[in-house]
């Protein structure tokens, strides 16, 4: 076994340079991507919200997952995963949601305002379900060729075979 010389400041600085460029191309990768995500998640949503499908949102967290894919391969914070992590789990944006969501539930439970409101909501999307049936499958065979055409686009750039 061989002893390796110990880094010199040269060679923490150019780390550091490479680090710095990384991180950043990254970043600016992971905003492209959040780009197109968002208005394509928002009307896959209301997609599904109008067109009935096979399960809630199941178009949506179908596209969801290949956003998780996508940010995995980014991996925009891979030059610090070996530092600790000091993330107080209070404070995630999930936490914060869910205590604002168990304080909706509990007055929906309560019968107050929030059970009408849910109650016309979900009335006017079944209505909006029950009209939407006739170009529903049509519409589907347009998202099912985007996504097709999506993946097949994410395959040949991460060099994939499709």
């Amino acid at each position: 076994m061989t002893d390796l010389p110990a880094p010199t400041n040269q060679d923490t600085r150019w780390k550091f340079i490479r680090d710095v460029a990384l991180f950043e191309m990254k970043l600016a990768l992971n905003n492209l991507h959040n780009f197109f995500q968002i208005p394509l998640t928002l009307a896959v949503a209301v997609f599904d919200l109008v067109v009935r499908g096979k399960s809630h949102g199941e178009r949506f967290y179908k596209l969801v997952e290949m956003g998780r894919t996508i940010d995995d391969a980014i991996d925009i914070y891979s030059i610090v995963e070996h530092r600790e992590r000091s993330l107080n789990k209070d404070f995630t944006v999930d936490a914060v949601l869910g205590k604002l969501e168990a304080v909706i539930q509990r007055e929906y439970e309560k019968g107050g305002t929030t059970a009408s409101v849910k109650q016309a909501v979900d009335k006017a999307l079944d209505q909006m379900q029950s009209h939407t049936e006739v170009g529903a499958a049509k519409a589907a065979g347009a998202v099912k060729t985007v996504s097709e055409k999506l993946k097949e686009t994410m395959q040949k750039i991460s060099g994939d075979a499709p």
